[in-house]
């Protein structure tokens, strides 16, 4: 189980729970088709972004397997959101978790999504107990990609139109790093 203490602080991010003001800012995230381009999900209307943003609200903690710690990020001097953080607990038997993320394109190549990713690593590695994590992204998501080379996460699997998104299909690549490998880098 996992009930972080809020916020969690890094050099220059602030991670916390979403609340209701939040909106504007994650609207301003998903509506974006630069930002849903490689995602599951298309661009959402400011109605489909609330439903969005009731889930992100009641996703604190980890209590189950199954469950998703889903995150607001933003600078540590502003409330302003701007990126999208998420830990699923995938199996507790096999202790595995996934990481993903999403962040405003303003905010883009300045390292603030793997500073973000390396704390909710730590949170899964430390606190959880997690004995591997994984992240998984389309294939062309060259970007996304690099955060989690730079996390230290070794590519695993890169899977030839293994899905339909958006009606076409597409490559998944498989990211992933083990706990020894996680405390070897501290």
């Amino acid at each position: 189980m996992l009930r972080p203490g809020y916020p969690i602080e890094s050099a220059r991010l602030t991670l916390r729970p979403y609340d209701e003001s939040d909106l504007d800012d994650l609207y301003d995230i998903q509506s974006r088709p630069e930002v849903t381009r490689y995602l599951l999900f298309d661009v959402r209307d400011r109605d489909q972004v609330r439903g969005s943003l009731e889930e992100r609200i009641r996703s604190t903690g980890l209590e189950a397997e199954g469950d998703t710690l889903t995150l607001a990020v933003t600078l540590r001097d502003s409330r302003r959101v701007i990126g999208d953080l998420m830990l699923t607990w995938t199996s507790r038997e096999h202790r595995q978790g996934e990481i993903g993320y999403i962040f405003h394109p303003d905010h883009g190549g300045q390292g603030y999504a793997t500073e973000a990713a390396r704390v909710m690593m730590r949170l899964g590695f430390e606190e959880l107990g997690l004995h591997r994590i994984v992240g998984r992204l389309n294939g062309r998501n060259a970007a996304s990609a690099r955060v989690l080379e730079r996390l230290g996460m070794r590519r695993e699997a890169h899977l030839r139109q293994n899905q339909i998104v958006k009606g076409e299909w597409a490559d998944e690549v498989v990211y992933a790093m083990l706990e020894d490998e996680w405390r070897a880098r501290l």
